[in-house]
């Protein structure tokens, strides 16, 4: 057995707790030191805090655990969210509700628990959405704040890891979802898109994210991976990083009624 082979046979118990760890909310701390992002060239936040004000009715749609949300200290009476996956409502439950928060579990894109016209802006991170039930619950010059992952995010990973991968949403791009926005009357503000590199500093931060990223590494397994993994093991031992690349877009479209 090669030097190679036989390391990776050494860490794989460390590859298969990585893939038992539990996941909670949107929280990636376990890789802090881990991987690195390239920084973006547009701020989200940013956006929201430079239109959002206290007595506006915010939705945030696929919040996770709220983590995000609860950095914008918008007053809670006003503030809703939905989400979709049962541990992150119960986790939700638990933390947003109790400070005023309005928790709702939503899962179908195109019927969301809400009334006509019920928000002045709704924020949007890497959730999907369906533009038409958007624009029925937005108030007239509502906003609609996005920031989405494409469908080319990160295909180097999932066909290194994933035998035959086909992205699941390989039409999801800036271009093609502007468009869908003005063809629905919405004016668009703002729109960008870029592909970020993303550098891993051990494998097992890896097996961690492909394990949370199912629909990008369907069906992984660090059994099943198991010699692709050590492939990257070796791309790692040479450089010092494994490198991939995101795709994020952004879009601030308003609603013109």
């Amino acid at each position: 057995m090669d030097t190679e082979k036989l390391l990776c046979w050494e860490l794989k118990n460390n590859w298969l707790l990585e893939e038992k760890e539990g996941f909670k909310g949107w929280d990636f701390t376990r890789l802090d030191g881990r991987w690195e992002d390239e920084k973006i060239p547009w701020d989200y936040k940013e956006w929201v805090m430079k239109h959002l004000k206290p007595d506006h009715k915010l939705l945030d749609m696929g919040t996770g655990g709220g983590e995000f949300l609860l950095t914008l200290g918008h007053p809670y009476e006003n503030t809703f969210v939905t989400e979709a996956w049962e541990p992150n409502v119960k986790l939700c439950k638990e933390t947003l509700e109790p400070l005023g928060i309005c928790v709702k579990q939503a899962f179908e894109d195109e019927k969301l628990p809400f009334e006509d016209s019920s928000f002045d802006i709704i924020i949007n991170r890497h959730e999907s959405y369906h533009i038409s039930e958007i624009k029925r619950i937005l108030k007239q010059n509502g906003l609609f704040i996005t920031q989405q992952v494409g469908g080319k995010n990160n295909e180097f990973l999932s066909k290194t890891l994933i035998p035959n991968f086909r992205s699941l949403y390989p039409d999801l791009s800036l271009d093609i979802e502007a468009k869908k926005f003005s063809s629905e009357g919405f004016d668009i503000l703002f729109e960008n898109e870029y592909f970020p590199f993303q550098r891993f500093f051990d494998v097992g931060a890896i097996v961690f994210y492909a394990k949370i990223m199912e629909w990008e590494f369907p069906g992984f397994t660090v059994d099943s991976c198991f010699d692709r993994l050590c492939s990257l093991q070796g791309i790692l031992s040479e450089q010092g990083y494994i490198e991939s690349f995101e795709h994020r877009f952004m879009i601030v479209a308003q609603n013109n009624k």
